[in-house]
């Protein structure tokens, strides 16, 4: 039999990969179908209509072009049509992808399996994103794997894996909206291995409502329900990190194969064309690596909330003044549609104060910025993509998470990893100023510097060509599951 990568197109394995229609999810979805494409599978990556759009305006027209062996497809996501360049509403998504994409979906495998004739091999298995789940009914008719890839830590699933536990236990709903003020979320939970000690108030915030009907919370139990029925589960982490948290995960779900970090990963590919696909939705200024270049090391704050987080005015012109009044220099990525309901405007005065060392852009190429010498530390909303890039640059965290398991992550970093300190959901520019002093040149901060120092060691390890533990695992879901039809 002749090695997946010589064989001709037509007889290769053949994956059709299917991310939840958010950024966060397209990044480690693409990055993880490059590397199957790399080992020989014939790839085909599904956008949504609205997200291929966006793709091609921020990247450019032909830059989904020159693979014969990586194609895009798309189907709709059943929302109204909508010309904005932004993330689309969360809870709208997850209703509307739930009840409207298996049918484009199936079609879309109907379509692919029959064009055999333009050198495009029958569909061998299916890569799903763990929020598209309605994927398993298509590959159920087909009698193909269907490995379903969970984008978020391993603890902020292990937390949704527990959801149905925390409605037949009566922590969810709410029962009166002064939960979200008093003590309440404060409460400890100690029945739930992995995350033994945990808050309330850290577990994903699809729990913070009165509204036992609520859309999020209700979708994410169905989804870690269905994920029950996938050949297997992938996560983009690596074994030591969440050691206690994998071992209670692996009693809960099919076999579990740590993949991360991807970016690391990605690097073994020699590729260009493949190193070329991009999948940031927004356009990225390449020359804040050049103001970069001219800083010292690790004197620099990266602020960057991350692609779905909103926040008042009121919020912007705190962290605003807190980083003037540090008198640190920062690179701050501000996205256009940061501020809920209106354009982000920053005092001109702070503009005029912080010119000098101070750099405002719209978007970047994270993973280059976060490993660039002149980092220092990261002033993030927490998402599982930051907070791997950061771990593999060794930089520590000031954490300001937003919602969903960024909270968990939040946790995690700072209780567990000793990597992170959080910043109050209230921002006071007092405590934006002393925390960013304490993560560049304080005790706490060095302390937090050394320990990211060595999980970045072990994650490299992880990531180690062909003996690291994810690169391992890599190539037993392929041989394990993946090929296995």
């Amino acid at each position: 039999m002749c090695s997946i990568r010589s064989c001709p197109e037509l007889d290769k394995p053949h994956a059709v990969c299917i991310p939840h229609p958010t950024q966060g999810h397209i990044n480690p979805m693409l990055k993880l179908a490059k590397i199957l494409n790399h080992k020989g599978f014939h790839i085909t990556f599904v956008n949504t209509e609205y997200n291929h759009r966006r793709l091609l305006k921020s990247r450019g027209p032909d830059s989904l072009k020159g693979l014969s062996s990586f194609r895009f497809e798309t189907i709709p996501d059943g929302l109204p049509p909508c010309d904005a360049d932004s993330t689309q509403d969360i809870p709208s998504l997850c209703e509307s992808t739930t009840k409207t994409c298996l049918v484009p979906f199936k079609e879309l495998l109907v379509k692919l399996n029959h064009t055999s004739s333009s050198n495009v091999p029958p569909v061998s298995c299916i890569v799903s994103d763990g929020c598209m789940s309605f994927t398993l009914a298509a590959t159920q008719d087909l009698d193909i794997p269907n490995v379903f890839f969970w984008t978020p830590s391993a603890c902020g699933l292990l937390c949704y894996m527990h959801y149905r536990n925390l409605s037949e236990k009566g922590y969810f709903p709410l029962k009166d909206a002064s939960d979200m003020t008093n003590d309440y979320l404060e409460t400890t939970l100690d029945w739930i291995p992995g995350v033994k000690g945990i808050r309330l108030r850290d577990f994903p915030t699809f729990i913070r409502t009165t509204n036992p009907d609520d859309i999020v919370f209700n979708f994410l139990i169905q989804e870690t329900d269905r994920s029950k029925s996938a050949s297997a589960i992938v996560i983009n982490s690596f074994d030591p990190l969440e050691k206690e948290v994998l071992e209670s995960l692996q009693k809960l779900l099919p076999p579990i194969y740590t993949i991360g970090p991807l970016h690391f990963l990605v690097k073994h590919i020699e590729d260009k064309n493949l190193e070329c696909l991009g999948s940031n939705l927004w356009k990225e200024d390449p020359k804040c690596l050049e103001w970069l270049d001219s800083k010292k090391p690790n004197s620099v704050v990266y602020v960057n909330f991350g692609c779905i987080t909103v926040m008042t005015q009121n919020q912007l012109i705190e962290f605003a003044w807190g980083l003037a009044n540090s008198q640190m220099e920062f690179l701050w990525i501000i996205r256009p549609d940061i501020v809920s309901g209106k354009q982000a405007i920053l005092p001109s005065e702070f503009v005029e104060k912080t010119k000098e060392r101070g750099r405002l852009t719209s978007w970047c190429p994270q993973e280059q910025v976060l490993s660039h010498a002149a980092i220092g530390g990261f002033l993030t909303h927490s998402g599982w993509n930051s907070t791997l890039e950061s771990i593999g640059s060794g930089v520590p965290m000031i954490c300001w998470p937003f919602f969903a398991e960024q909270q968990t992550n939040c946790w995690f970093k700072c209780t567990q990893w000793g990597i992170g300190m959080e910043i109050d959901n209230n921002v006071k520019r007092n405590e934006v100023e002393s925390l960013v002093i304490e993560l560049m040149v304080g005790e706490k901060g060095k302390e937090m510097k050394k320990k990211a120092l060595e999980w970045k060691k072990l994650a490299e390890e992880a990531a180690q060509k062909s003996i690291g533990s994810s690169y391992v695992n890599i190539d037993k879901l392929i041989s394990e599951i993946l090929l296995k039809h």
